[in-house]
């Protein structure tokens, strides 16, 4: 909850301003309700926020695929999330790659070889770039690939058995006195920290 003027939220304790006068940090807190209401300022909850490279508003998702359509005999394709997306791959493989490029100049000038690693690291680059691109593609939401691009590398999530049913704490333990006691959360689920199975492939690392 806070005090707004229009949209704008406005900062407790700092001054502010509008385009026709300017405000002291303590005005809001010594200010009374006739005071607020006669230049529009309101309180209310924090106005809602939301990922503006997916979505446009905090219920509604950009559109994830090139879409075409014709109208009035004109044909028209609106590019999607993912088209976006890959493109950006490429861009980031070319800043990647760039700082080399002298390697390979130098190498062609002087009838040299690349130095291996490079060589390595330049091909690993591309490589991971088109997988990157193929994972952009497989995603079928945008929540899905928000999830891809910007996930956390690892998660935390119920440990299962060699049958895929979710382990839970068992009914008795061993104390240090080796004896067998009650479980104090027996039938909780076991929990365990993994890597991330819905991030994108790793760029490759430079060599040193």
């Amino acid at each position: 909850m806070g005090y707004y003027l229009g949209s704008r939220a406005l900062p407790m304790d700092r001054p502010w301003k509008t385009e026709t006068a300017q405000y002291p940090a303590n005005w809001l807190r010594l200010s009374s309700t006739a005071d607020r209401e006669a230049i529009g300022v309101t309180w209310g909850a924090e106005a809602e926020t939301w990922d503006q490279r997916f979505y446009w508003s905090p219920t509604l998702a950009k559109q994830l695929d090139d879409k075409t359509e014709t109208v009035d005999g004109v044909e028209t394709t609106t590019t999607g999330l993912k088209t976006l997306w890959k493109s950006k791959q490429d861009d980031i493989a070319g800043t990647l790659i760039a700082p080399s490029d002298w390697r390979i100049i130098k190498a062609k000038e002087t009838s040299t070889n690349i130095p291996s690693a490079w060589k390595t690291y330049r091909a690993a680059v591309r490589t991971s770039c088109n997988t990157r691109q193929t994972e952009i593609d497989a995603c079928t939401t945008v929540e899905a690939l928000k999830e891809l691009l910007f996930g956390s590398a690892t998660i935390t999530r119920q440990q299962t058995d060699a049958d895929g049913n979710g382990v839970v704490e068992p009914d008795t333990i061993v104390d240090d006195d080796a004896n067998e006691v009650a479980n104090p959360v027996a039938g909780e689920p076991v929990m365990e920290t993994v890597a991330n199975p819905n991030i994108a492939t790793a760029w490759p690392t430079e060599p040193s």
